[in-house]
Formats: structure tokens, C-alpha cells, sequence
């Protein structure tokens, strides 16, 4: 996700203690969450062996998912010659883990925040670029998703995890990254999103993430 604010300066490609702090903090939430949304959980049950092993493997597939969807935001937006960090929502990773309890995750664990003078266009393709490289991990998991053990389960949660993180981000909502879209181009926001729905829906419903 990113959300553009009003400043106009030039940086290289940087990163602050701050915005290293907050892409860990994210990371490790969003992997437990993760693992929490796939392991079944109640009152009075908690399957411990498996939740550990969610959490190993999500904080492999989620992490690789997160850290290069942000960075892309990133890289194309000090390519347009903005200023980008990456802040993590505290209260939004709280939201993250408390909705992946009930069976539900909503993901949106922070935004990269780019300020500069940026066309309507421009700032299109810094929202896209997030979305567009998990659909190529996606792609890169799927080799993956097709050997037998540990690997096969890696590759399966990769593609599940990229998919589901690309259609959330392209959904045209608040600070997501559809909705810049959709504000700049309404055909290539249905060209991108419709697919990345159809498929990541088909992928979440009928295939799983192992």
C-alpha cells in the first residue's frame, strides 16, 4: 500500500532505523497472523505444533510477499524522484491478528508514504507496482508449489499469499492501492483487478494455501 502526501524533495533509495523497525514490526504480525488464520484455534483447543510451523513457514512466504510489494512501492517511487519510507499502522497490525482469530485476515499493515510532485499517472504506477510483483511471485512460487514436502508447502503458500495480497491491495477502497488506480484509469484498474480477483478468489476457495 501507498499513500502520497505533499512535500516536494528528491532522496536516494534509503532507508531510516525507523522505517527498518517498522518493516520487522510488520513482517513478524502479519506472519503471525497469518499462521493464527491457518491453524484452527478455540477456547479450549490451540494446535501448538502446527501454529509453530505456520509461523516458520508464513514468516518465509510473508515475508518475501510484504517486504517486496513495499519496496516495489518504493523503488518506483524514488524512481519518480519522491521522498518514500515505509511506516508500519500499530493499530491496524492489532486489527490483523485479532481478525485472523474469527477466520478472517484484513491485511493493511502500514502504507509507504512518498511525497513529491507526481502526476496522476505517475502516482498510479507506484500504487500498481505493489500488486504487480506479487503477481510475479506468485508466478515464481508456482514451480515451487508443484515438488512433494516442504518445498511443494513453501511454493503453495507463496502463490495462496501473493494472490490474496495482490486482490486486497487492488480492492478501490481508502488508502489502498486500487483506488489510485481507479482514480487515474478505471479500464486499467479492471484490467488488473478483475483477473487478480478471479484468480486469487479461486485459489483461496478451492485450492488453499497447502
Amino acid at each position: 500500500m501507498s499513500v502520497r502526501t505533499g512535500k516536494d524533495r528528491t532522496a536516494p533509495l534509503t532507508f531510516s532505523d525507523q522505517e527498518l523497525f517498522d518493516l520487522a514490526a510488520a513482517w513478524v504480525a502479519l506472519s503471525l497472523a497469518f499462521a493464527i488464520l491457518m491453524t484452527p484455534i478455540s477456547t479450549t483447543y490451540v494446535d501448538v505444533g502446527r501454529l509453530l510451523t505456520m509461523a516458520a513457514l508464513s514468516f518465509v512466504t510473508v515475508g518475501v510477499a510484504f517486504l517486496l510489494h513495499e519496496l516495489a512501492h518504493k523503488v518506483v517511487a524514488v524512481r519518480y524522484g519522491q521522498v518514500a519510507e515505509f511506516r508500519a499502522d500499530y493499530g491496524m497490525l492489532f486489527v490483523a491478528l485479532m481478525s485472523a482469530l474469527v477466520g478472517f485476515l484484513f491485511a493493511a499493515p502500514g502504507a509507504v508514504y512518498h511525497s513529491g510532485r507526481v502526476s496522476e499517472r505517475e502516482n498510479a504506477m507506484i500504487a500498481l507496482a505493489g500488486p504487480l510483483t506479487n503477481h510475479g511471485l506468485a508466478a515464481l512460487f508456482l514451480p515451487l508449489s508443484l515438488l512433494p514436502g516442504i518445498f511443494g508447502v513453501v511454493g503453495q503458500m507463496g502463490v495462496w499469499i501473493n494472490l490474496f495480497l495482490a486482490a486486497f491491495n487492488m480492492l478501490p477502497f481508502g488508502p489502498l492501492d486500487g483506488k489510485s488506480v481507479w482514480n487515474w484509469n478505471k479500464v486499467v484498474f479492471a484490467v488488473v483487478f478483475v483477473p487478480t480477483v478471479a484468480v486469487a478468489g479461486y485459489v483461496v476457495l478451492f485450492v488453499g494455501p497447502f
